[in-house]
């Protein structure tokens, strides 16, 4: 193997130059200006940046679900970019997880049903240790007849982090994971998604504008007008604040 393929396997997923315009004329939006980023196997990863550095942006080009204006996205080694809808929809559905600040559950379904629907879509049977694992790492065994709506907002977020793990994928996209959940909830969901990188080896990257959520991940990405401006390995709440303040100055004094 040579050096070049050792570090492209480390590598979950990565943008290279990508920028990303919405509108045109008057109306025209830069919100990524050739960002480039590599998300390494088995790694933690928050993003973080002032209402609009482009952070949802970012998480969702990665994530393949918009396309990018220039530039290139990577899953492992395959290429997003020029994919067809159909090749996207395959990739999604069986490389990456999704876990949204919604939830995104579908209310007629049991919770085994829906952490095992993107399974079922697929035509896959579960790996039985291994949905066992997260069943019981989430804590959930006792709530999988209950629908939706019979569960508070935090089992429902756990559900959805199952529902995110349970195919084994090569990164989980978590969009403010924690947003709609009280501060105890929103604790056992990043802690979960912290085992699930130290214990399970899983890639996760979370998008997020709080510096407690930011501090269980490996490192923190700062994006500031629509570029990556700052990286922190070992963040802590009161070093990730820090950073946020020079960037909201910076940002302001452009």
């Amino acid at each position: 193997m040579t050096a070049t393929t050792a570090t492209t396997t480390r590598v979950a997923a990565r943008a290279s130059e990508v920028w990303k315009v919405y509108g045109s004329g008057e109306a025209r939006v830069t919100a990524l200006r050739g960002v480039s980023l590599e998300l390494l196997r088995g790694q933690y990863t928050a993003v973080m940046g002032p209402s609009g550095s482009g952070k949802s942006t970012l998480m969702h080009c990665m994530a393949g679900l918009d396309a990018v204006t220039r530039g290139d996205v990577y899953i492992g080694q395959t290429r997003l970019t020029g994919l067809s809808d159909a090749g996207l929809t395959r990739l999604r559905r069986d490389q990456v997880g999704f876990v949204f600040q919604q939830f995104n559950l579908l209310p007629t379904l049991s919770a085994k049903e829906n952490i095992l629907l993107p399974l079922a879509i697929a035509g896959r049977k579960p790996d039985k240790p291994w949905y066992d694992t997260v069943i019981d790492t989430v804590g959930l065994r006792d709530r999988l007849s209950h629908r939706p709506s019979e569960l508070s907002g935090g089992q429902q977020q756990r559900v959805a982090c199952a529902r995110a793990l349970v195919s084994r994928p090569e990164v989980v996209f978590a969009d403010e994971p924690t947003g709609n959940l009280d501060s105890r909830s929103g604790a056992d969901i990043l802690g979960f998604l912290r085992r699930s990188v130290t214990d399970f080896g899983q890639t996760v990257v979370m998008v997020t504008h709080d510096a407690n959520a930011a501090s269980y991940a490996d490192r923190v990405i700062f994006l500031g007008d629509g570029r990556i401006v700052h990286e922190m390995a070992g963040p802590t709440p009161d070093a990730i604040l820090d950073t946020l303040k020079k960037i909201d100055l910076s940002v302001g004094g452009e």
